[in-house]
């Protein structure tokens, strides 16, 4: 019932694992904090939420991705294989966010040694890609998805095949929930 602690005395046990316990939750919460900022997502996009306090942010694990794929369908797991973790953001654009802004935004990634490599249009929206590669191996990707009321920022730890980028954003866009709050989001005024 009772443990022995140098420089203590007598403990009870029950006390003894409580404390262990804190301790191993804590060294947990701290490694997780520093693997996120060691591993985090773009600086850019960070400040684009930052600016846009009404930003609607959605953070996603390779797992959680997982969970949107309600048809187990394999295609879908195929295409999130070598996402680490993605971080979406909706902004809504109004008179403080013009074409400016959105030049000023793909430049922000530039100086993050992300580099343009694909622009197209998907039903009435713009994509534009940017990759960040060492050695050959692409370490992250940005997607933005840019309409006349909208922005997207798919901000992507690992990356996904450059012709799937829509499949991408069109499941997340038909995911049950996210979907939902996606088109509550623009609709919104």
């Amino acid at each position: 019932m009772f443990a022995w602690i140098e420089g203590i005395g007598y403990i009870d046990s029950e006390y003894k694992k409580k404390k262990i316990m804190s301790l191993r939750i804590l060294a947990v919460a701290f490694s997780l904090f520093v693997s996120g900022n060691l591993f985090g997502q773009t600086k850019t996009t960070d400040a684009l939420q930052k600016e846009h306090g009404d930003a609607m942010a959605f953070y996603f694990y390779n797992n959680t991705l997982r969970m949107l794929n309600q048809t187990e369908d394999k295609s879908f797991d195929e295409l999130i294989k070598n996402i680490e973790k993605m971080k979406f953001l909706m902004i809504t654009k109004g008179a403080t966010f013009g074409t400016a802004q959105y030049k000023s935004l793909k430049s922000g990634y530039v100086s993050e040694k992300f580099e343009e490599i694909m622009s197209s249009r998907y039903q009435g929206r713009n994509f534009d890609v940017f990759l960040k590669d060492k050695n050959g191996k692409t370490e992250g990707m940005v997607v933005t998805v840019n309409d006349s009321t909208s922005l997207f920022v798919l901000d992507i730890v690992g990356s996904i095949a450059l012709d799937k980028v829509t499949t991408l954003f069109k499941s997340i866009d038909e995911s049950t929930d996210i979907g939902k709050k996606i088109k509550d989001f623009v609709k919104k005024d």
